[in-house]
């Protein structure tokens, strides 16, 4: 009986992160665009600070904010750390698609916007459907992404 207990407990302790509803477009969204006021009202650098420091406004479970210069280096990525400093523009996504050039071209062509490629999920250790909103801020590009359902 104190094994069922025990059981139960868990979980029910566990329930609300197991219910907790997946990130949204608009939660993407959302933290870019917190992400580019608080640029803007303070520096690109202390940005960067914020996101490699995994503070909680840029990242939130799944989702989190990356940074990247015109060119395509990785300045700033809250969940992985060796991303920071490559240039992977020319890396295809699983069906082969430049992702990263894309999102270079419409942050010149158009500043914001989003844009779909497939990645592996974290979470689920498969490669999903994935799609990413960018906004350029200066001469970097604010990226956050979420797994399609």
């Amino acid at each position: 009986m104190k094994l069922a207990s025990a059981i139960l407990l868990a979980a029910i302790s566990c329930a609300p992160f197991a219910m907790a509803a997946e990130p949204t477009e608009k939660d993407a969204i959302s933290m870019v665009e917190k992400g580019a006021a608080f640029m803007k009202a303070n520096s690109q650098a202390e940005m960067i600070k914020r996101i490699n420091a995994k503070d909680a406004d840029y990242v939130q479970g799944p989702l989190y904010l990356t940074m990247r210069d015109s060119k395509g280096v990785i300045l700033a990525n809250p969940v992985n750390a060796a991303m920071i400093g490559k240039d992977l523009v020319d890396v295809p996504d699983a069906d082969g698609k430049l992702f990263r050039r894309a999102i270079l071209e419409l942050a010149k062509a158009k500043g914001k916007g989003w844009v779909d490629y497939k990645f592996k999920n974290p979470t689920s250790g498969k490669v999903e459907d994935k799609t990413t909103y960018i906004y350029k801020v200066g001469e970097v590009t604010l990226e956050a992404g979420i797994y399609k359902k």
